[in-house]
């Protein structure tokens, strides 16, 4: 994996050039990245096809760095793995993985079987299409390739969305007002089963049904009903894009490439109005709705203003995060908390196509009098380099950042991005209108009330 370095606005390079490592990522690999979305479906059995470490690396490196989860019951320990070593290498391990899809079907209860292969698979030419076929007649079984060399989590998480279009997927008839929720990373944006509820909740709000595929019960049902939305929607600036053109092309279902999240009134209402015109939703009701949970959240954000006043105003903020994440968190500082943003390390590694459309949205609409600084950077010290650069006041970054945050920056910390190790996160999310005040609960303990 090259990593790529992009220097600041001043033209300051980086301290130092580290041409194909990394210090501590922001990611895993694409493996990880199917394996979190296999086992974010609800009734979904993944079946590694790789060493023993891949699982294990993922299953702590991944699940438990988003916010201190386990991977569920299908997870950790318990998932099957073909454990390919040296032998597998030089013979193959097609016959492995044959008698443990084998074993997995008799021994596990699962609605959806998710055959993941790794690097060794990929590098040793193993014909995993073959194994898979032969058990199709016996249970819902897919392929994901997701050679860990290929890409991040990410990628890995369209590269599941990619096994599913084409190897579950088939045509029915549109559902009025349905809507899919894509772009939403399972662990990698470690919010991911507070969003899709609170999302889900607010299209319910104005009139939309909602198929969120990954966290509710629907399990291979859900993904079964992707072809019957009227309408998909991408919260992230590359990450399901792919996926949403691929659904259009072969249901023909339309989607809203919506970049991010949105958090708090401004950008929440904006979004329902917007997705209100696309489904020809009733006005009344829609701007009903709105009404009712613009007075709710304004008449509660009073009981914290006066702390923030006082306490915080105008802070200088930076965001250590990937591109959806920050997006989110940069349009509500500026724009609903008078703060200002100050820089912006987007770690997600995104596509070249995909960066200047993110540097874009991190600069425009917002209401203050800067913009900030775009970096395009997942190495820790090479963050941790910029970030001491920066008179920074507030910074939203992941729990690498927390002590660098305190020691180097004297400034006030909340972990909001992969990996976070220091809070426990189940399904509370910074999403919609309330996620604006779930961020200043979370961040103003740091500067309220005695030390």
């Amino acid at each position: 994996m090259k990593l790529t370095l992009v220097k600041g606005q001043e033209g300051r390079p980086p301290a130092k050039t580290y041409p194909e490592v990394a210090e501590s990522p922001r990611f895993t690999c694409a493996l990880g990245g199917a394996y979190a979305a296999a086992l974010a479906v609800y009734g979904a059995v993944p079946i590694l096809h790789s060493g023993s470490g891949c699982g294990m690396a993922n299953a702590q490196g991944l699940t438990y760095a988003s916010g201190l989860n386990s991977g569920g019951p299908q997870g950790t320990t318990v998932t099957p793995c073909s454990g390919l070593i040296e032998e597998h290498v030089v013979f193959g391990g097609e016959d492995k993985l044959r008698r443990l899809i084998d074993s997995t079907l008799r021994l596990m209860k699962g609605d959806l079987f998710v055959v993941i292969s790794g690097c060794v698979p990929a590098l040793i030419g193993d014909d995993v299409d073959s194994v898979v076929a032969e058990f199709r007649d016996r249970a819902p079984v897919i392929h994901v390739k997701t050679s860990g060399f290929v890409g991040n989590g990410f990628l890995g998480y369209n590269l599941f969305l990619d096994a599913v279009i084409d190897g579950l997927l088939q045509p029915r008839p549109v559902e009025r007002r349905l809507v899919n929720l894509l772009g939403i990373v399972p662990n990698q944006n470690i919010f991911w089963k507070g969003e899709l509820r609170t999302l889900k909740a607010l299209l319910e709000g104005i009139g939309a049904k909602v198929n969120t595929v990954f966290s509710d019960f629907g399990s291979l049902g859900s993904l079964e009903r992707i072809p019957a939305a009227s309408l998909n929607l991408v919260f992230h600036p590359w990450a399901g894009l792919e996926a949403a053109r691929k659904l259009e092309e072969r249901f023909g279902t339309p989607f809203e490439a919506l970049d991010f999240v949105p958090v708090g009134p401004r950008d929440t209402s904006e979004f329902l109005r917007l997705v209100a015109r696309r489904l020809k939703l009733k006005s009344g009701k829609v701007e009903g709705f709105i009404a009712e949970e613009e007075r709710y959240v304004y008449r509660f954000m009073e009981y914290l203003s006066e702390m923030f006043m006082i306490a915080m105003p105008h802070s200088f903020l930076g965001v250590v995060a990937d591109s959806r994440t920050a997006i989110s968190l940069i349009r509500y500082a500026a724009n609903e908390l008078g703060w200002n943003p100050e820089l912006a390390v987007v770690t997600d590694d995104p596509p070249e196509w995909a960066r200047e459309g993110i540097a874009r949205r991190l600069a425009e609409g917002l209401q203050g009098p800067s913009v900030p600084r775009v970096l395009f950077q997942y190495d820790s010290h090479l963050i941790r380099q910029e970030l001491r650069a920066q008179p920074l006041q507030v910074i939203f970054a992941s729990s690498l950042e927390k002590y660098i945050a305190k020691t180097e920056n004297e400034a006030h910390h909340l972990s909001v991005s992969y990996p976070t190790y220091d809070r426990l996160i189940v399904d509370r999310s910074y999403a919609g209108y309330r996620g604006g005040i779930a961020i200043m609960e979370d961040i103003s303990h740091n500067f309220a009330g005695p030390s």
